[in-house]
């Protein structure tokens, strides 16, 4: 009888996906903003950055409807930390406060859902293979956990939980790959390429609308790009572009797939960084899609800003494992 009255509520809402049209490849941007440089041992990094997430672009597969009637953006302050236990070997923790606001608009009627909050948090163990392709390359590779710390039983004016995509947390627990190679060649020591790479295996919420189980689909980014190093008025600047290339699975409730759900999106990111001293870095980036794939009709990005900055601090007792 419960598998039975669980189907039923799956149809009940994949119809309700299908109809609203909701459902999106937004949310907060754990993966965009892991990764912080390699340090010398005993050192701390901390990175505060703030980050806006605009989707008003309605698709059907890789078609756009023409359809502004409905808009998501996401408000996520981000706080990074990381420390290099040895010159090899560190942690990276980064940690979330989340704004999400859906506006649906239409016969001169504006529906309003948003939440906000603590959301969860990502800890990484990352272990660095320097020159390993030669002089001036670093090879990093890093494993950890996403950690459930933000709520995911948030509801509406009128008490109904919202759908999961906007909840600060999933309740779930993820496990992630990481890793990223850094290279400069002799020819142009101030040219710099770099590939980074994150993967995410989702956990089950599995006390979604109290009795179903909800799982966000696997993701995949691929990031490969440039950075060239330059004197600015007597400032030192790292003005770079980017190619980021992002595949997600459909997300499944009680082991079923959710329609509307998942695709593949492939960016452009111009981005610049700049030493304001010798442990302090600004940094700023703008995400722009160039395509996008999705499954059946979502909202998809239109564009991305963050900013903020990466702050070094050489700790005079070095922590011992």
């Amino acid at each position: 009888m419960k598998t039975k009255v669980s189907v039923a509520i799956l149809i009940v809402f994949s119809l309700m996906s299908l109809q609203s049209q909701t459902c999106c490849s937004g949310g907060i941007p754990l993966s965009n903003n892991l990764g912080l440089p390699s340090s010398e041992k005993g050192t701390l990094l901390l990175g505060l950055n703030y980050d806006y997430n605009n989707l008003n672009t309605l698709n059907i597969g890789s078609e756009n409807l023409n359809d502004d009637s409905r808009l998501r953006t996401t408000n996520s302050v981000l706080l990074n930390a990381g420390y290099s236990i040895t010159n090899k070997l560190s942690v990276e923790s980064l940690f979330t406060w989340v704004n999400q606001r859906r506006i649906i608009s239409q016969f001169d009627n504006e529906n309003l859902d948003q939440t906000s909050g603590i959301g969860d948090a990502i800890f990484l163990v990352k272990y660095n293979f320097s020159n390993l392709l030669g002089e001036n390359s670093a090879f990093n590779i890093g494993v950890g956990t996403k950690i459930p710390l933000g709520s995911s039983t948030e509801t509406n004016d009128l008490g109904i939980v919202l759908n999961s995509d906007l909840q600060p947390g999933s309740n779930a627990w993820d496990t992630v790959y990481f890793s990223f190679l850094n290279k400069s060649f002799g020819f142009n020591p101030s040219l710099n390429f770099y590939s980074r790479l994150f993967f995410r295996n989702t956990g089950t919420n599995s006390s979604y609308q109290n009795d179903l189980s909800y799982r966000f689909g696997n993701e995949f980014q691929l990031f490969i790009g440039a950075s060239h190093q330059l004197i600015f008025f007597k400032t030192l600047a790292n003005p770079g572009l980017s190619f980021k290339y992002r595949a997600a699975s459909k997300d499944k409730i009680d082991n079923f797939d959710l329609d509307n759900t998942g695709g593949e999106w492939i960016s452009i990111i111009p981005n610049i960084s700049v030493d304001i001293n010798p442990k302090v870095l600004f940094m700023s980036k703008v995400e722009l899609p160039i395509y996008s794939k999705v499954e059946g009709t979502q909202l998809t990005p239109t564009y991305r800003i963050t900013f903020g900055c990466l702050i070094s601090i050489a700790l005079k007792q070095n922590l011992k494992i």
